[in-house]
């Protein structure tokens, strides 16, 4: 192991997709489990403060560091073999798309879809990241069986399903034999999908509360995930509508709200806005990397992608069959929609979904040019599906009213969508800042959260100061003390 001076030779580890810039005085790229004590060795010798990076698709600034030393996992990247448990054992720094690829020999797979393939499975970790499919089989909390973690004073802590708190008192034993006895702060998570600060509930699994935990307690050095068998049907269908009412309808029908049965529920079920179409026009029109983009027609106003999967062709068959009927009273002709029936033509639909966030990226890196301080302004919200009508139409109102541009898309399957303010200059920019801080407080008072997915990092501490409060952002820094009593780790994310 060796800790290096940091120079401009690294500069690409001073940010990640949030496109937030920081600074560090060290860096270390640690190999195994005992490179990451030696580092945090060194860090408690010299008083560094500590960020741990993974592979930086981030969009949050939860790897960008403020001073002290990078400790960064990319290199530990080991992948075990595929246990008859159907479980596998890897480092943190190995990719989704490295565990696929593994898992997929045995025809296996790792449920949990982030958009990047790109991102390491610690970094999922720290986030409890989902993606399109967690609307089926939910985030990647779901999908960890164990986790080796070291503290910040060296010592290590090994978490495996079945170690519950009583109540809210838990008691952990190291593997230097030290007890670490602690009581969870008294929050009261909402009843939504969310990766907003520490998952905390009576009588919990203790292993949850280090899954996304945003590198703030322990750094992970391993983890045992569990895979599946590839289900042997897949299907998918993209519908547009002629406007964004009659698509939401069309959604409250996938979730089974308006039918009494459902044969094969849906696995994801995305949103698209009538602004995404356009800016997909626009980028398949003007730059050779969107080429391949199918056609959107200009009376395409709002498109619906969902999915299903199931081990019997006549359950899936009977789904489509469904959708197509309710598709079809509801306006919509054959010609508008795209249809997908295997798991090769799904990945080729997919490169539709995941267009929308790159064409974003590419717009804000254009107007940066003039603007260096600017960036998109992305929400990460979620609320009851019972609300989710009302915070489209707040979302729509508040744009409007501040003359910003926009898109919206994401998981709609869980009320759960990404509205891009698209900042024009720094007024933009401000404005926008404002209008997210204004729809935090409505989220939670609508019993959401303030990130679903993305997890808070540095950008969106406001945020949850604002969903939990003062009192509880005490406890949340009381339970970091416990674990990191000199706050080395990650500071800036979360609080």
């Amino acid at each position: 192991m060796e800790i290096k001076p940091f120079t401009s030779e690294f500069d690409d580890y001073l940010r990640d997709e949030s496109r937030r810039c920081g600074s560090a005085t060290h860096i270390v790229f640690a190999k195994d489990e005992a490179d990451v004590q030696g580092a945090l060795a060194a860090a408690r010798e010299k008083v560094w403060n500590v960020t741990i990076q993974g592979a930086r698709t981030g969009v949050s600034a939860g790897a960008v560091p403020e001073g002290g030393l990078i400790l960064n996992l990319s290199r530990m990247k080991k992948i075990g073999a595929v246990q008859n448990s159907g479980c596998i054992t890897v480092q943190p720094g190995a990719l989704l798309r490295e565990i696929q690829t593994v898992a997929g020999v045995q025809n296996l797979f790792f449920p949990p879809d982030p958009t990047e393939t790109s991102a390491s499975i610690g970094g999922m970790l720290a986030n409890n990241a989902s993606g399109a499919l967690s609307f089926h089989y939910g985030p990647t909390r779901n999908w960890v069986n164990a986790l080796r973690v070291v503290l910040a004073d060296g010592d290590i802590v090994r978490l495996e399903r079945g170690q519950k708190a009583d109540g809210r008192r838990f008691s952990l034993v190291t593997e230097g034999g030290r007890t670490i006895n602690g009581e969870l702060p008294n929050l009261k998570m909402p009843p939504v999908k969310n990766a907003a600060g520490y998952f905390i509930k009576p009588d919990m699994e203790l292993i949850d509360l280090f899954i996304g935990m945003e590198g703030t307690l322990g750094v992970i050095t391993e983890v045992e995930l569990k895979l599946i068998a590839v289900p042997p049907v897949q299907q998918a269908l993209c519908a547009f509508f002629p406007d964004e009412q009659s698509a939401l309808r069309f959604v409250r029908f996938l979730r089974g709200k308006d039918r009494s049965t459902v044969s094969c529920p849906p696995v994801a079920i995305e949103f698209f806005d009538v602004r995404v179409l356009t800016l997909l026009r626009r980028a398949k029109a003007e730059n050779p990397a969107f080429a391949e983009l199918p056609e959107l027609p200009a009376h395409f106003n709002t498109a619906i992608y969902f999915e299903f999967h199931s081990g019997s062709e006549d359950a899936v068959e009977l789904a489509v069959m469904s959708a197509a009927e309710q598709i079809e009273a509801l306006g919509i002709g054959e010609n508008d929609c795209w249809f997908a029936s295997n798991a090769k033509e799904i990945e080729i639909m997919k490169k539709f979904r995941h267009a929308t966030p790159e064409a974003v990226n590419l717009l804000i890196d254009e107007r940066r040019k003039k603007y260096p301080g600017l960036t998109k302004l992305g929400t990460d919200m979620s609320v009851p599906d019972s609300a989710m009508e009302e915070i489209m139409s707040i979302y729509h109102a508040g744009l409007s009213a501040a003359g910003l541009e926009y898109v919206i898309f994401g998981h709609i399957g869980n009320s759960h969508v990404h509205v891009n303010i698209l900042p024009r200059n720094m007024d933009d920019y401000e404005n926008g800042k404002a209008l997210y801080l204004e729809w935090a407080g409505k989220v939670t008072a609508l019993g959401g959260s303030v990130s679903a997915e993305h997890g808070i990092g540095k950008i969106k501490a406001p945020l949850l100061r604002q969903m939990f409060g003062e009192d509880g952002i005490r406890e949340m820094k009381k339970l970091k003390h416990l674990f990191d009593p000199e706050g080395r780790l990650n500071p800036g994310n979360l609080f």
